[in-house]
């Protein structure tokens, strides 16, 4: 369900800029929200299982996917469907270390665990291919909107199996870099940002060079941490 997102908007794109009056650089940020949120907290999200357990941050991980997959198919506005996009990010940060740590808890046995991470791989890669035709065929036959529903039963059955099946793993002490996943999220969306913004506005653009000064101040700070 995390690796589909990532690809079945894509052919509904047309549409949904149709539909919600997106700009052509607007419409970008349908992906890159949540690409950016998703890749910019999948450490955190790690962390986090390994502190609260991964079995209850999988659960919330899913909870919050589904209800931002339900929230975005009902989006009348570019706004709503963004913010919609950016929480699925979220939710995928948190479910998908989880999922792995957890097949390597259920599966001890070095023969068994191989198995599960080779089905594991294949449905992730398949999830790829299948987002590009799914999305076309429900972009086709349905409605744009049905590329975020399609999530939701999906999920739904999800939270009900994983509560039955799924063991809690032992917790751990530590501490949240929270800044520091904010901090790298928010420097990578003023990366993405400047490109995306220099390709309607130009190079010397103030929002341009303003955003790619975020992101050397950033990088200047994280420079400044590590030393």
């Amino acid at each position: 369900m995390v690796v589909l997102d990532a690809t079945i908007v894509n052919i509904a794109l047309q549409d949904i800029k149709t539909a919600l009056h997106f700009s052509p650089a607007g419409l970008s940020w349908v992906v890159n929200a949540y690409t950016l949120t998703f890749g910019g907290l999948l450490l955190l999200g790690a962390r986090a299982g390994d502190i609260l357990g991964r079995r209850r941050v999988f659960l919330a991980g899913i909870a919050l996917f589904t209800v931002a997959s339900f929230a975005g198919g009902f989006a009348q506005n570019p706004g709503e469907l963004l913010a919609a996009r950016a929480l699925q990010g979220v939710g995928g940060a948190l479910a998908s270390p989880s999922a792995l740590a957890l097949l390597m808890t259920m599966f001890p046995d070095a023969r068994e665990r191989t198995r599960a991470i080779g089905l594991y791989t294949a449905v992730s890669i398949g999830g790829s291919a299948v987002g590009l035709i799914a999305g076309g065929m429900l972009s086709e036959w349905a409605s744009w909107r049905w590329v975020l529903f399609v999530n939701v039963p999906i999920g739904a059955v999800l939270l009900v199996l994983a509560r039955a099946v799924l063991p809690e793993t032992e917790r751990q002490h530590g501490r949240f870099d929270l800044a520091g996943a904010l901090t790298s999220t928010l420097g990578m969306t003023a990366m993405v940002y400047g490109f995306v913004h220099a390709a309607t506005a130009g190079w010397v653009n103030a929002e341009t060079i303003g955003s790619f000064a975020a992101l050397l101040e950033h990088d200047h700070q994280q420079g400044k941490g590590r030393r």
